[in-house]
């Protein structure tokens, strides 16, 4: 067993010498990944699932309409969804300092990372609760249930399936922009592409780095779908 380990890891020598003698360097920058996506995706989901939910029930002919909430949050999350995140980054500088005492570093793309990811993920969140049935939303107000009991009890339960898929796609798209982060300065696979497989032209790190990507991406959309799954037969 041992040899075949030995054997094994000469081969990746052979195959990938520019990643083995990096080990820690790339475990550190999946550990960083995973946790500026962790961090990130969890503020995210929260304040992404209460927009949403406002901007479903106060639009016209929500339980809640308001047409001046509904406008006014519609026009933010279309601003900042208009923003590239590169621009993104740059531009909250100094609010990411202000918040969390520095622009770089895993710490500093937190900030960045959830004002690009909490309007896509409204959105989706929106896409989401559009369709619950109308008639299912009707037959609760008929039955004396407030707007609180409709979000709780029609909304959100009726659409776990597809709030799942919407936050199946914001994981993968919040990868996508951390990697694109780590291009500035965060961290992450990102930058370890960035510094070692472009600035060095070790394409062996590079495609490591994009196989690693691909895999964490595969395992989000495997779990998300058999969630999805599960709470579609429900």
């Amino acid at each position: 067993m041992q040899e075949a380990l030995r054997k094994f890891l000469d081969y990746l020598d052979l195959l990938i010498p520019n990643v083995t003698s990096k080990w820690p360097v790339f475990f550190r920058s999946i550990e960083e990944t995973l946790t500026m996506v962790g961090i990130a995706g969890g503020i995210a989901f929260v304040l992404g699932l209460a927009l949403g939910v406002i901007v479903t029930v106060t639009k016209k002919g929500g339980v809640m309409e308001r047409s001046v909430v509904y406008h006014t949050l519609d026009k933010l999350v279309n601003f900042f969804r208009s923003i590239p995140f590169i621009i993104l980054l740059a531009g909250l500088i100094p609010l990411t300092r202000w918040i969390v005492g520095s622009a770089i570093g895993v710490r500093g793309a937190i900030v960045p990372l959830v004002f690009g990811t909490v309007p896509f993920f409204t959105r989706q969140i929106e896409a989401a609760l559009a369709e619950v049935d109308r008639g299912v939303v009707e037959a609760a107000q008929s039955m004396g249930s407030g707007p609180l009991e409709i979000v709780f009890r029609v909304y959100l339960k009726e659409s776990v399936g597809a709030i799942t898929r919407g936050t199946t796609i914001t994981a993968i798209n919040l990868i996508g922009l951390s990697a694109m982060a780590g291009a500035v300065g965060a961290g992450g696979l990102g930058d370890f592409a960035i510094r070692y497989g472009h600035q060095r032209n070790q394409l062996d790190v590079t495609y490591v780095t994009v196989l690693t990507l691909v895999l964490i991406v595969n395992v989000i959309q495997v779990f998300g779908n058999f969630i999805a799954k599960t709470h579609s037969h429900q």
